[in-house]
C-alpha cells in the first residue's frame, strides 16, 4: 500500500473514531439551564500560524463568556485527517468535527466552483479580494457552502499566495518551464501551473519540507505565513512575491451544529467568530513585511514581479479564465472574475 493510501485509510479510520465520539455533543447542563458544550477544531497549519492562534482566540473567547458551559479544543497539522486537509473539510461537513480555518482551495477538492476567488491574477491585493468576498462573492460562498453542510463563520485570510524555488527567480512564464512544483490537489492549479510550461504535483504539504531537501520538487506556493512556519527558507534560496492567487480562510462551523443551537449560542459564536477573523487577519498583515525581511535576512533571494510581468502572464493564462467559467458557474463568475478575462 502506497504511503498515501495509508494516510487515506487513516483520515477514514478517524472520521470513524470521530463520528463515534460524538464531536459537537452536549455534557449536560449548567445550574440555570443552558447546555454544556465540548467542540474540537482543526487548522492545516501549525502551532505559530495565525490561522492557529486566532483560532485559539476563538476558543478562549468561547469559553470566558460562558464561564466554561463551552469549550473548543484546536488541533493543528490536520490532526484529525491524519494530514489530508481535504479529509478534513468533508469532517465538517459530515459533522464529524464542529469547526474549521480552511482555504477554499481544498473546499474546491470537494466542489470545484469554490476555487472562483483563487482564480490567478484577479485581484491585486488582499485588500480587493476582502472587498469582493464582503460583496455578492460572500453571499454565494455562503449558500453553496450550506449546500455542503456548512455554516458560514466569515472569512479569514492567508493572503496572497506566493512562489519558492530551488533554482532561480521568476519574471516571466519561460522561467517555470520544466520546474517541477508542489501544489494544493486543485484542479485549477494543475491547469495553471502546465500551461506555464510547469511540471505542477500534489502532496500532503507534511511532506513538502523532506522533498524539497531531498531535490524531489523543485519548489512550491504558499502564503508568506505558511512558507515562515514551515521554515522553507532553509530548503528554498528563491522567492518570488507575485501575488497570482488571493487566499482567504473559510472559519466553517457545521451547519447541523449551528442549526441545533438556541439564538443566544447563534449569536455568541457567529460575534466570536467575527473578533477571531478580524484578529487573523490584522495579524497577518501587521506581519507578512516582518517575515518577508525575516526570509531575506535566512538567505532567501526575494524578487517581486513588476505590472507589466504580472501582464505576460494574465495574457498566458487567457484560455484558463475561458475554461474555467464553466467550472465555476454564472453566480461565481460574475462576483469575481472581471470582464475582458
Amino acid at each position: 500500500m502506497t504511503k498515501r493510501a495509508v494516510l487515506g485509510c487513516l483520515a477514514a479510520l478517524m472520521a470513524l473514531v470521530l463520528a463515534l465520539s460524538g464531536c459537537g455533543t452536549n455534557f449536560g447542563t449548567t445550574d440555570d439551564g443552558k447546555q454544556r458544550y465540548r467542540w474540537k477544531m482543526t487548522v492545516t497549519t501549525g502551532s505559530t500560524s495565525t490561522w492557529y492562534l486566532a483560532a485559539e482566540k476563538f476558543a478562549a473567547d468561547l469559553e470566558k463568556e460562558t464561564d466554561g458551559r463551552i469549550t473548543l479544543k484546536v488541533f493543528g497539522n490536520e490532526r484529525l485527517s491524519a494530514g489530508e486537509a481535504t479529509a478534513g473539510v468533508e469532517q465538517l461537513m459530515d459533522g464529524a468535527k464542529d469547526f474549521s480555518y480552511n482555504s477554499p482551495i481544498i473546499y474546491a477538492g470537494v466542489d470545484p466552483r469554490f476555487g472562483a476567488v483563487t482564480a490567478p491574477f484577479i485581484f491585486d491585493s488582499v485588500e480587493d479580494g476582502q472587498e469582493a468576498l464582503a460583496g455578492e462573492g460572500g453571499q454565494v460562498y455562503a449558500d453553496y457552502l450550506s449546500e455542503r453542510g456548512v455554516h458560514l463563520l466569515g472569512f479569514g485570510e492567508s493572503g496572497m499566495r506566493q512562489l519558492t524555488n530551488t533554482h532561480r527567480p521568476i519574471h516571466t512564464p519561460e522561467d517555470l518551464h520544466g520546474l517541477k512544483f508542489r501544489i494544493p490537489g486543485f484542479g485549477l492549479y494543475t491547469d495553471l501551473y502546465r500551461t506555464l510550461g510547469a511540471n505542477p504535483t500534489t502532496m500532503p504539504f507534511g511532506e513538502v519540507f523532506t522533498a524539497l531537501q531531498q531535490g524531489a520538487i523543485d519548489g512550491q506556493e504558499n502564503p508568506i505565513d505558511v512558507i515562515y512556519s514551515s521554515n522553507l527558507q532553509e530548503v528554498q534560496p528563491y522567492l518570488t512575491l507575485w501575488n497570482y492567487s488571493y487566499d482567504p480562510l473559510v472559519l466553517g462551523m457545521n451547519e447541523k451544529l449551528f442549526d441545533s443551537l438556541n439564538q443566544e449560542d447563534q449569536e455568541l459564536v457567529g460575534r466570536l467568530a467575527a473578533d477571531a477573523n478580524e484578529f487573523q487577519i490584522q495579524k497577518n498583515r501587521d506581519g507578512e513585511a516582518k517575515l518577508i525581511e525575516e526570509l531575506e535576512a535566512a538567505g532567501m533571494e526575494v524578487n517581486e514581479l513588476s505590472d507589466a510581468e504580472k501582464d505576460e502572464f494574465r495574457e498566458a493564462l487567457k484560455p484558463i479564465y475561458s475554461e474555467y467559467r464553466k467550472v465555476w458557474g454564472d453566480d461565481m463568475s460574475r462576483a469575481f472574475i472581471p470582464e475582458g478575462l
